[in-house]
């Protein structure tokens, strides 16, 4: 009977190294596909996350003042002027006018949405999908806590008007934290977009404007983005003397009569974030009918930086201590410092420590909030959402109910008391 050969005895036997290496890369193998496996689940556990965020409900603050808040909207056409920023010549300027004001407490109005739908399809349709389905929610989802076009409030024969600016290409109602709980405290705020400034802009016909890359000067090298942004700020400013010409001529005679006597021109502030803070400088400089600014975490622009300005003011900035080592960051704070140093009285410039460049606006709600717990966790704005907020909006109605409604100045002082976040001036290294 034949004997079966051992190893020992085949012609070509196997190493033992070989067959150890060969075990050795199987199980290396077979870690990297369960790795890649947990990594798949993982990603995929993620993105579920983000998609049941996305489509979950959200209630903005509520605003602090006694008044009930009203949203109306207006589309206005400059025909003395052309658009330089479109594509045709012959373009005429065009903005839409977003505003909140105090209304009756009891109103049959319907709630406004916080962005219309064919505004909502415009941002989905020109950010992408991971940014519109997952990094953002679904804005029809936002709940705000404005009325759709309630009569004013007749608590008041007339109210302070407040122009309201975003920055970038921001939009409005990325504001509408601030604008609701200014209008809360007995104010009509008029917030503006406008076609080819603005990310997208839709027009009383549905049609969509987005804006150009040639128009965000985010990415430019330096000396060409400041081309750009003086542009921009001459546009800016055109504009905003633009609407509050419109609503001059709206309380003097608004064909709906809802509007006519009920705005006071003469109590005429204004606030914007960002490029917008920027813009409210500038306009306050150029147009006397503004009586008081704030600039919530704007670099200066413009002939303000030379010229300085005569109205009370606030600055409110993030908190950028890491950012002083910057060259560029120390020039826009000692623009910021030579501004404020040669103000007259009313003047206040404030830090809120922990707070980003976003603390302001409703992207700290609209945005995905793992992402935003992720950002507080590597050290990126501290300061959570609404703490923020209920700052924010506390300084922006006091230091208005001081320079337009001539309310005691030691409200505004009494304010950094229960704010520890709150530093006077600069942040220091």
């Amino acid at each position: 009977m034949p004997q079966t050969p051992s190893l020992s005895d085949s012609p070509n036997p196997r190493p033992k190294s070989s067959s150890f290496a060969q075990r050795f890369f199987k199980r290396i193998l077979k870690t990297i596909a369960l790795l890649t496996l947990l990594g798949v689940l993982g990603l995929a556990a993620l993105f579920a996350l983000l998609w049941y965020e996305h489509n979950t409900r959200i209630e903005l603050p509520k605003p602090t003042g006694h008044f009930a808040v009203g949203r109306t909207t207006f589309s206005w056409v400059n025909s003395a002027l052309t658009d330089e920023l479109a594509p045709s010549p012959n373009a005429k300027r065009e903005v839409k006018v977003w505003m909140w004001y105090p209304s009756a407490a009891a109103t049959s109005a319907p709630p406004a949405e916080y962005l219309p739908a064919p505004w909502r399809s415009a941002l989905v349709q020109n950010s992408g999908a991971l940014m519109s389905q997952f990094l953002t929610r679904d804005l029809s989802l936002v709940q705000s806590h404005s009325a759709s076009d309630p009569v004013v409030s007749s608590e008041q024969r007339s109210y302070p008007v407040v122009i309201l600016r975003a920055g970038g290409g921001a939009l409005t109602t990325d504001f509408t934290t601030l604008a609701e709980d200014l209008a809360s405290h007995g104010y009509m705020v008029a917030g503006f977009d406008a076609p080819y400034r603005t990310f997208v802009f839709v027009r009383s016909d549905n049609t969509v404007v987005t804006r150009p890359p040639a128009n965000d000067p985010e990415d430019m090298p330096a000396e060409q983005a400041n081309r750009l942004i003086n542009k921009l700020l001459l546009l800016w400013t055109s504009d905003t003397s633009f609407v509050v010409n419109q609503l001059e001529r709206l309380n003097a005679a608004d064909p709906s009569h809802k509007f006519t006597g009920r705005l006071d021109m003469q109590r005429l502030g204004m606030f914007g974030h960002s490029f917008g803070g920027a813009t409210s400088l500038q306009f306050c400089h150029d147009d006397p009918r503004c009586k008081a600014g704030i600039d919530i975490d704007g670099a200066p622009h413009g002939s303000v930086v030379q010229d300085g300005l005569k109205q009370p003011f606030l600055f409110i900035l993030s908190d950028h201590s890491r950012e002083l080592s910057d060259p560029a960051s120390r020039q826009i704070g000692a623009d910021i410092q030579s501004i404020y140093d040669r103000l007259p009285n009313g003047r206040l410039f404030i830090t809120i420590r922990g707070a980003n460049h976003f603390s302001f606006s409703d992207q700290m709600f609209q945005k995905s909030q793992f992402v935003i717990a992720l950002l507080r966790i590597l050290g990126i704005g501290r300061l959570e959402g609404r703490r923020g907020f209920a700052i924010t909006t506390d300084y922006v109605h006091t230091f208005f109910d001081v320079h337009l409604k001539h309310a005691p100045a030691a409200s505004l002082d009494k304010l950094s008391q229960p704010y520890p976040e709150i530093q006077i001036g600069l942040p220091k290294q």
